[in-house]
């Protein structure tokens, strides 16, 4: 087959995510920066570990949970992704199955209800897994998990239940890695640029400027999508949909998405149930 290659919306070949933990108070601040920026993330909470409403907490606490109806108004229509991060934040390889499974759908119950949104997405609590987790993770519906493995690249993931992200917003690499990702081009494949990390720690490092910097550099660019993880994962899911007739002369898009894609270095754009002549 000749050169083919996936185009994000818009024919980009640049995405960028983010994936923050815990539902902490500090999220509010984080949501005005990436708001200010436009960019998008993924909120992974445990809505087991909501703090009682009007709950103060000791002077000088860093890691401060927020209450239900705190979460409910700052995430709900947002535009932003809620994801699961199991109800109590356990390790989940050291519990039962049965357990595992509760503490999935317990989660993903309550985040529907609070947000409205069927909820498939999720991050691994202290980022521990094992196969046995994957599997109960696949029967319960779950399409993605990120871990806190960073891969220091670009890579379009191929194993989204073992979810690999590009780095923590810590890393000493970060002002390389965001320059790489502005500066140079894609060849061949395209880009996707996942960051994570907790908001609370932004207070703990009194390093709130790193995000900033690194929003106000990364945003508002012509040639970047800024999507949620969910909305990422679903477009390149609807990409691998695509039926190429035997001769590479039709392809068919059985998704409802729109879909971009490079075939023999020409743009090409096909609509939801279209046949498409190359």
């Amino acid at each position: 087959m000749g050169f083919l290659s996936m185009r994000f919306p818009g024919g980009k070949a640049k995405a960028l995510t983010l994936s923050y933990d815990d539902a902490v108070q500090q999220d509010v601040r984080l949501m005005t920066i990436l708001n200010k920026y436009g960019l998008k993330c993924t909120f992974n909470i445990n809505t087991g570990l909501f703090a009682e409403e009007g709950h103060e907490y000791p002077k000088g606490q860093i890691h401060r949970r927020m209450s239900e109806k705190e979460a409910v108004s700052l995430y709900k229509d947002s535009g932003h992704e809620v994801a699961i991060h199991a109800l109590t934040h356990p390790f989940l390889e050291q519990l039962p199955a049965n357990l595992v499974i509760k503490e999935i759908m317990e989660d993903r119950k309550n985040i529907e209800r609070l947000f409205g949104r069927i909820a498939r997405g999720m991050a691994y609590p202290f980022g521990t897994f094992n196969d046995e987790v994957v599997s109960i993770l696949k029967s319960c519906g779950i399409a993605y998990a990120r871990t806190v493995h960073s891969t220091e690249s670009f890579q379009i993931p191929t194993d989204w239940l073992r979810l690999p992200a590009t780095c923590h917003h810590n890393t000493p690499k970060l002002p390389e890695l965001t320059d790489k990702f502005i500066n140079d081009k894609p060849f061949g494949s395209p880009w996707l640029f996942y960051l994570w990390g907790h908001s609370y720690e932004f207070e703990a490092d009194n390093n709130w400027e790193l995000i900033e910097d690194f929003a106000e550099k990364i945003g508002g660019r012509d040639d970047i999508w800024y999507a949620t993880n969910i909305e990422i994962y679903d477009y390149i899911q609807a990409y691998n949909q695509l039926i190429f007739s035997m001769d590479e002369s039709m392809v068919y898009n059985p998704s409802a998405f729109v879909i971009y894609f490079v075939y023999n270095r020409q743009m090409y754009t096909i609509q939801p149930g279209e046949t498409l002549r190359l």
